[in-house]
């Protein structure tokens, strides 16, 4: 039968055209609060409430899809490495998560966040620019406080405040790190005069993260980690006005973006057999960074992206996942998610449902089920071995009856 063509319907019925097929997807339906209030069954109807809503719970889903992969998923190829088709090598295998985020949610309480996945080791590669990464220093020295978008910049200006949309950040925090960050490039300088030292944003970044020496910075767990941190624009915040006082009270610091470019694109290209996936907040450098990093191996296999940004101006920043595959930054078979919205409300919305619910669940799982098998086996090794050491007693018992009647009878 043809379908129908709605030009062919006199107008009164055209009003309402009659309904062919009925979709075959999710019934739209939201948290209903008469069966009470937690934050499980809020994000549990997030996926079927629909607009932004449902592109969240589509992120949530693109997450743990992320986090749970491992190499024993897929079929092992004809052509494998040896080592990479040893089922314990393709159990612990995971994908390589790329962190991507704007120093504006360093400013944020983000930062708590992203400290947190650091800490916990649950992302491999950052990316993010230079007030990213001053900002989570300056934090450190003094504090940044709730404002308002609507106060007027000449009061502040007078007052010694900056503002950051409605935040706060005194000038004085700037003027402590300034008094810590110069030594530390005096420092460097020294060892790229007497030991050559190239330094590269990410070594000079991971230099920082060691000193700083406090908990609440994402970069000393980045470092005491070993997780590497690029910032392509590193001069592009306060961290360029240092490198510049410092170009005139004792020139000669070179840093080496070039290593950097390498090290990233290395880094992408040099990960399989993992996949890569992306989580990306906000636009920018990080955005296309990571991207462009994922072109070096034909796209990454996941990706997440939360952001504000719309693409009606051609901006990298708000050009959706689409676009990235039309380059080769995304794989065409991936299934990539764009929340547009505020990551300060959505990051950890996402989070709860995710990191802090599954990672590491499916390897705590084997983990037990191997145990119980070990704890069953042992059982059966014990009762094994009651059963032997009553058999070894009865048949001990048998001979010394057989010797107690020999003796017996050489008596008589």
């Amino acid at each position: 039968m043809a379908s129908l063509r709605v030009t062919d319907l006199p107008a009164a019925e055209a009003v309402l055209v009659p309904t062919e097929t009925v979709p075959e997807t999710p019934i739209i339906r939201g948290v209903d609060f008469a069966k009470g209030c937690d934050l499980d069954a809020i994000m549990g109807a997030m996926l079927t409430s629909g607009f932004q809503a449902t592109a969240l719970g589509q992120a949530i889903d693109e997450v743990n899809r992320m986090i749970n992969w491992r190499l024993e998923d897929d079929p092992v190829p004809a052509n494998a490495d040896p080592a990479h088709a040893d089922p314990a090598f393709r159990a612990a295998t995971r994908t390589k998560i790329y962190l991507g985020y704007t120093s504006n949610l360093i400013s944020a309480g983000v930062r708590e966040q992203i400290r947190w996945l650091v800490q916990n080791q649950m992302v491999d590669v950052i990316v993010t620019t230079a007030g990213g990464i001053e900002e989570d220093f300056i934090k450190c020295m003094g504090h940044t406080y709730v404002g308002d978008f609507n106060l007027k910049g000449k009061e502040l200006r007078a007052q010694g405040l900056n503002r950051i949309g409605n935040m706060l950040v005194p000038n004085s925090n700037y003027c402590l790190f300034e008094d810590w960050i110069m030594p530390l490039l005096d420092d460097m300088l020294e060892e790229q005069k007497t030991q050559g030292t190239v330094w590269t944003p990410s070594k000079m970044i991971a230099r920082l993260g060691a000193a700083i020496d406090h908990p609440d910075s994402v970069y000393y767990w980045a470092a005491r980690h070993g997780i590497p941190v690029f910032c392509p624009a590193i001069t592009d915040g306060s961290i360029g006005d240092m490198l510049f006082f410092h170009s005139y009270r004792n020139p000669g610091l070179v840093v080496d973006v070039v290593g950097d470019i390498r090290a990233i694109n290395d880094s992408a290209m040099r990960a399989a057999p993992r996949r890569t996936g992306m989580i990306i907040l906000g636009g920018g450098v990080p955005k296309h960074h990571i991207n462009n990093a994922n072109l070096m191996r034909n796209g990454a296999d996941f990706a997440v992206l939360l952001n504000t940004a719309q693409e009606f101006d051609g901006s990298d920043s708000g050009a959706k996942p689409d676009e990235a595959i039309s380059w080769g930054k995304i794989k065409p078979d991936a299934r990539p998610v764009k929340v547009c919205g505020d990551a300060t409300i959505l990051l950890p919305l996402l989070l709860s449902q995710t990191f802090v619910k599954f990672w590491g669940k499916r390897d705590a799982l084997r983990g037990a089920a191997a145990a119980g098998g070990d704890a069953a086996g042992g059982g059966r090794r014990q009762r094994s071995s009651r059963r032997g050491s009553s058999s070894s007693s009865r048949s001990s018992r048998c001979r010394s009856r057989r010797r107690r009647k020999q003796l017996a009878a050489a008596a008589a």
